[in-house]
């Protein structure tokens, strides 16, 4: 009964609206975005990238992006759900599966998407992590879609850190908070371009610096 409470569209409408406002406590600061957003209007795909633990702080942001038809996949457990309201109500097209649960099905829906409106978002170590640990989700998506990845990191001058799996981070009403994105990767042009191991742990090298530990 609480479960089928929480996944409500009432619910999910005063969540969503909810976590609108708090965000708009933030103060909230955007880094090198043109880049990416320039090479998307030249007609090329983008994948953004980014640590479950920092999603939260660019949902408020990331509802600009609503007249690209962006897409995310995202887990079909209960939380799954929850999280997937929100995002619908952002803009984006939520794309139900996992690497445990319909992994193969929404990684082709996620492809077909990126293909077409070139634009989706990726989070990497998701749902269970382990945080930090890239999977290879992201690489099949880059290759097949032929998408820029572009690493996107988040950062709170005053937040709360969850006790989960990956340190989840609330920046607290009022933060300072900065959304960063790195230099586009073409994975396609790595000096690994043919061995897939390789160019994963090139992403999470990449990446890594910017998880909070």
């Amino acid at each position: 009964m609480i479960n089928r409470l929480l996944r409500s569209k009432v619910t999910l409408a005063l969540l969503y609206h909810f976590i609108r406002s708090y965000s708009w406590t933030f103060r909230l600061n955007i880094e090198n975005e043109r880049e990416w957003m320039d090479h998307h209007q030249r007609g090329g795909a983008v994948l953004l990238c980014v640590w479950h633990q920092q999603f939260f702080s660019a949902i408020r942001h990331f509802k600009t992006y609503e007249s690209y038809g962006p897409s995310l996949m995202i887990s079909k457990s209960k939380d799954g759900e929850i999280i997937a309201g929100v995002a619908e109500r952002s803009g984006w097209n939520a794309v139900r599966g996992s690497s445990s649960t319909d992994g193969r099905l929404a990684l082709g829906a996620m492809i077909e998407n990126l293909k077409r409106f070139r634009l989706a978002a990726h989070i990497l170590d998701g749902p269970r992590g382990p945080a930090g640990r890239v999977k290879a989700g992201a690489i099949q998506l880059a290759h097949t879609a032929q998408a820029m990845i572009v690493p996107t990191y988040t950062a709170a001058d005053r937040a709360w850190y969850f006790k989960s799996w990956d340190r989840f981070m609330l920046p607290k009403p009022f933060a300072k908070v900065t959304l960063r994105f790195g230099e586009m990767i073409n994975i396609n042009t790595l000096n690994c371009r043919d061995d897939f191991e390789a160019q994963r742990l090139e992403l999470q090298n990449t990446m890594l610096p910017g998880l909070i530990t």
